[in-house]
């Protein structure tokens, strides 16, 4: 464990602290090789013109010297040697004067060459390859390659954006699916009112011009015809207000439980009239402002205010909680409860039969869940224990 230590630290260095050491022990090593290497031939050269030079007349000129005296051993000429004795001494001074040039050329080849296979080809490799992949839409894949230098950095970040075009290709696919549900729903919506304003105009037109129709009959049928139209006056509507909840963004105003209060309660009064049903408002005092989008959260709070009226019994209750953070409102119903999942009944254009759906376009929940998640929270959808249905619109603070 304590030699892997070392290793890390030197894997982990910058890309220019390894560049440097790589060089750096290359250079030690050929100056080290190149001393050894011209200490040899030096040698080698004193041995052979030991061979040709008179030894008894440079032992004198030694001895004569002093004790401490150093006489080099003259070079012999060539004519004086043999061919190979001189082909080695000429080798032996190329040695001494090439070595440490060629060598340091050697060492510093050698260091880039491991520089390269041991701290750029691996991560280059894994980008030149996860390159490929994206270009052939191929996000199914991770880098692996990890350390602490410039590439490990560059090889982090081209792992964030390969996520984070997984994550874009995910919303898009998703969104792609729900304008498929949407067209589906489109056609649906429309396909239902349209027969029925087929029907009765074939009807008309047949028998009418033979009296076989009385006229209370026909004013019948011209009226449904008529409520048909606003029925798809109503679609309409609903879907130029759909095109424009995507492009919503939340503005941030100060909202206080007791101004949040005075408002619920005037949405209140006219629901209460118009559905002749009761609403029970708890808002407990706080004195903390909550920052969020004042109609947006209006907005849901009347959704859910219809749709609890719509399906109650007798009464709706709502809870609004107010905090710094977090803005809740809870509301219940003793009602029948829900019958299918929250991702179900947060659909656009969900209806739980088709007498509701000729007055209502089906999307309350849906914008209420789209608006919570644009302001950070979330709709929770319950089923309460004692019957009836309770949802929690929840909206996180925003700056």
């Amino acid at each position: 464990m304590g030699d892997g230590i070392p290793m890390d630290k030197i894997r982990n260095l910058s890309v220019r602290k390894t560049i440097l050491l790589y060089m750096a022990v290359a250079l030690i090593c050929s100056y080290i090789l190149s001393a050894f290497i011209v200490g040899i031939a030096s040698q080698t050269q004193m041995f052979i013109w030991w061979n040709y030079v008179d030894k008894e007349a440079f032992i004198k000129e030694v001895e004569s010297k002093g004790q401490y005296s150093v006489t080099n051993i003259p070079r012999p000429n060539r004519y004086e040697m043999t061919k190979s004795d001189c082909f080695v001494t000429e080798l032996c001074d190329f040695l001494e004067t090439y070595t440490i040039l060629i060598l340091s050329m050697a060492g510093s080849c050698a260091a880039v060459f491991l520089f390269y296979r041991n701290k750029l080809k691996n991560p280059i490799e894994e980008l030149a390859l996860a390159s490929k992949k994206i270009a052939g839409n191929n996000l199914d894949f991770n880098i692996t390659y990890e350390s602490n230098d410039e590439m490990g950095v560059l090889c982090m970040e081209f792992e964030r954006m390969r996520e984070q075009l997984a994550r874009n290709n995910r919303i898009l696919w998703k969104n792609i699916e729900e304008e498929k549900l949407l067209r589906a729903a489109i056609a649906h919506d429309i396909r239902s009112p349209l027969s029925v304003l087929k029907g009765y105009q074939e009807m008309l037109t047949e028998y009418l011009p033979s009296a076989d129709i009385d006229m209370e009959q026909a004013m019948e049928m011209l009226s449904e015809s008529r409520r048909q139209i606003e029925r798809m006056d109503t679609f309409v509507e609903t879907m130029r207000k759909m095109s424009s909840l995507e492009n919503r963004e939340p503005a941030a105003d100060k909202i206080s439980a007791g101004q949040l209060e005075t408002d619920i309660r005037a949405e209140i009064t006219i629901l209460e009239k118009e559905y002749g049903k009761k609403c029970i408002l708890l808002v407990p005092k706080s004195d903390e402002i909550f920052c969020g989008d004042k109609e947006i959260v209006l907005e849901v709070t009347e959704n859910l205010l219809s749709n609890a009226l719509r399906y109650c019994k007798n009464q709706v209750e709502i809870m609004v909680n107010v905090e710094y953070s977090e803005l809740s409102i809870n509301v219940s119903d003793d009602g029948e409860g829900f019958k299918e999942d929250a991702e179900k009944i947060t659909e656009a254009f969900y209806g739980q039969n088709a007498k509701d759906s000729l007055k209502h376009a089906g999307i309350g929940m849906y914008i209420s869940r789209l608006y919570c998640e644009k302001h950070g929270g979330k709709l929770v959808l319950e089923n309460d224990e004692q019957g009836g249905a309770v949802v929690t619109a929840i909206f996180r603070r925003i700056v």
